[in-house]
């Protein structure tokens, strides 16, 4: 193992065709850490301290790098170029329709079947934080331009995870990034998400189709999807609703409040709290900080049967995500969304996200 005082990186087996693949790991002064696999720019584990202090880890995962590269689950990976779905797996940028990798029902989903969650990132130790950096060729996945992505790790010591996102390209291309880690908050194995409570500070949410594609905005008053003062999630997957039926779940993009100070600007300015989750149990709260407009609720409906860690099997609702990026399908939406989703030659993608873990007394 090689290391700096915030930052180790050892040996985490092979991928099917013999590349090796890291595990680095982040360290903060309160014992917290956090695992990151270049493959994928995924983020494996995270280990963290429980009211009495006692640390576990509350990122669902698996245990070798194959498993990771052929589960279709996305387990903690940075999905990309484009995160969510795509509706028939095409657009039409600047008079020219293009078709994607179609890998769910007919549509594209987090970047198609070979997306950047499978692809191996080159990652450097920079003064304590971890850089990882994607080269994407023109035509990866059917997109247009080569796309050159660049992502900063860094954990403080205050329990925040800062998830920086760059991207260029040298012609126009759709690009929305983010970061899939499935949480539970007990760090328990076996248990679930249902008694955690959860907190989205948006008005509205987009209701979704049969192939779980936005079809129209709704106003989340007096609906299950109204976590504004917050709630907890069992109560509300009971909740008898026709969107919740169709997902199995949530499966649910929320239109996030701005801060109308920087409403429409992306980076660290823009950055605000937009949803927390509180496990009552351990006393562990998530806390959810981004720049984005969007940001995806899913509690894990697919996950029944899904191989997890030492042997273990997942089932439905073991953990959730709360993935911050564009709308699904923005690209494809009336003007001006549809451009706001496309990244041109001489402008720079940005995207800034942090999660922090810390206690609640």
């Amino acid at each position: 193992m090689i290391s700096t005082a915030r930052l180790s990186f050892e040996p985490w087996g092979t991928l099917p065709g013999g590349d090796p693949v890291r595990l680095y790991t982040l360290r903060n002064t309160h014992g917290m850490k956090v695992a990151i696999s270049d493959l994928g720019a995924t983020l494996v584990s995270w280990h963290a301290p429980d009211r009495a202090g006692r640390l576990a880890d509350v990122l669902l995962g698996h245990d070798t790098p194959d498993a990771y590269y052929t589960s279709p689950a996305y387990m903690g990976g940075l999905v990309g170029r484009w995160a969510n779905r795509i509706d028939g797996a095409r657009f039409t940028l600047d008079g020219i329709d293009y078709a994607l990798d179609r890998n769910e029902n007919g549509n594209l989903l987090h970047g198609g079947a070979s997306g950047f969650h499978r692809a191996l990132w080159h990652a450097q130790d920079d003064q304590g934080s971890l850089v990882m950096r994607l080269e994407s060729p023109e035509g990866d996945a059917g997109f247009p331009g080569n796309v050159d992505v660049q992502v900063r790790y860094t954990l403080d010591d205050d329990g925040t995870l800062t998830i920086d996102y760059k991207g260029v390209t040298d012609a126009p291309t759709p690009l929305n990034l983010t970061s899939h880690p499935y949480f539970n908050l007990t760090g328990e194995p076996g248990t679930d998400i249902r008694g955690h409570m959860l907190t989205i500070d948006a008005d509205a949410f987009y209701e979704v189709d049969a192939q779980l594609i936005p079809v129209q905005l709704a106003d989340v008053s007096g609906s299950a999807f109204d976590f504004r003062h917050g709630a907890p999630l069992g109560a509300r997957l009971d909740w008898p609703h026709a969107q919740l039926a169709r997902a199995g779940g949530f499966d649910h993009c929320y239109v996030l409040r701005e801060d109308p100070a920087h409403a429409g600007q992306r980076g660290e300015d823009a950055v605000r709290i937009v949803a927390r989750v509180y496990d009552p149990g351990s006393g562990r709260e998530l806390t959810v900080a981004t720049d984005q407009r969007g940001l995806q609720c899913y509690t894990g409906n697919g996950l029944a049967g899904e191989p997890g860690r030492h042997g273990a099997t997942y089932q439905r609702y073991a953990g959730m995500c709360l993935e911050a990026g564009a709308f699904p399908d923005q690209v494809n939406m009336d003007a001006p969304l549809c451009d706001e989703a496309i990244l041109r030659p001489g402008q720079t993608y940005r995207q800034v996200t942090q999660y922090r873990i810390d206690v609640r007394g």
